[in-house]
């Protein structure tokens, strides 16, 4: 039995800054229909802040790309330092599955210390990744998701990973954020 294809999918990275660095960080959103990259949505989010389900959302609810998107796929789940994408409501906005892919599994022990020992508010960010779950090992790297199976998320990936074991939208999303921030793109995602 065939799982569902993903053909228009949009992946979110965002872009290096200084470590004392202080405001927003900008976020880039690639879209693919299919194989093809048919546009790039820009954004910011605060860093190590709390907006940033709420300013992807916003991002791809008001793009001409919405009405086809079928998947949304992240580059790990806290963008902009510790500004944790709350999935589940990433989810019930949009109405889209959420796939989160890392090529780790992040040291959750050391995440939690961090947030909560270090962060105003990190408690409820650490409520959020842990509701979520520990990421799970497919089609080597690691995910987490919401609103599709483990078998969507493995053909899901088959199908992206192109040119590396990150899908192609998290890798050009990866890429395009490295060049906004620094005039050119930076290492692999």
């Amino acid at each position: 039995m065939r799982t569902r294809r993903f053909s228009n999918v949009i992946g979110f990275d965002d872009a290096p800054f200084p470590r004392n660095h202080r405001g927003t960080v900008k976020i880039v959103g690639t879209v693919f229909a299919d194989r093809r990259l048919d546009g790039v949505l820009v954004g910011e989010i605060e860093k190590d802040g709390f907006d940033a389900s709420a300013k992807l959302a916003d991002l791809v609810r008001t793009s001409k790309f919405f009405q086809h998107a079928r998947l949304i796929m992240l580059q790990g789940i806290t963008m902009g330092g510790f500004n944790v994408v709350d999935v589940f409501d990433l989810h019930h906005q949009l109405d889209l599955p959420i796939l989160v892919v890392a090529r780790h599994a992040p040291d959750m022990d050391a995440v939690r210390r961090a947030l909560v020992e270090h962060l105003p508010g990190g408690q409820a960010k650490w409520a959020v990744l842990e509701s979520l779950g520990a990421m799970e090992p497919v089609a080597g790297v690691y995910v987490q998701r919401v609103g599709l199976t483990r078998p969507q998320a493995a053909e899901t990936l088959q199908h992206w990973a192109m040119h590396s074991r990150i899908p192609e939208p998290l890798r050009c999303a990866h890429l395009i954020a490295g060049a906004l921030a620094t005039g050119q793109s930076r290492n692999r995602p």
